[in-house]
């Protein structure tokens, strides 16, 4: 799966070096048609290579996009927020019901130790 990847963005990457190749003219970009430059005497102009010009346009559309989903999802999480501290409240209310510590290894050992005797009386018992 992580070679499919790779490979992937192997082809994404040629394809969009070969649209840059393909698009390399410099293109004015205006700000104002120049109807409206020459009405308000005044205008701003940039001349790029078109691959940029589509580069920032594609970027500036992703960075819109997570901003505005951002902000969209805002709600979701304020609520988020607020039921985790009211599970946190909950749980802070509730009376804490002691977790069995798990016992030493000696401890342990001991208590085996005693069942096996027990064991071992009620089988002498028997035999007796």
């Amino acid at each position: 799966m992580k070679y499919l990847r790779y490979a992937l963005l192997a082809v994404v990457l040629l394809l969009c070096v070969t649209v840059a190749l393909a698009n390399r003219e410099p293109v004015t970009l205006a700000l104002w048609p120049d109807t409206v430059t020459a009405f308000l005497g005044f205008g701003y102009a940039l001349t790029l290579p078109l691959f940029v010009i589509i580069g920032l346009a594609v970027g500036f559309g992703l960075v819109l996009g997570l901003v505005w989903e951002w902000l969209r999802e805002r709600s979701i999480r304020v609520e988020a927020k607020q039921n985790r501290r009211e599970l946190d409240r909950i749980r802070a209310d509730q009376p804490s019901t002691a977790a069995p510590t798990p016992a030493a290894p000696a401890t342990q050992a001991g208590r085996n130790a005693a069942a096996r005797e027990q064991v071992l009386a009620i089988l002498e018992s028997k035999e007796g």
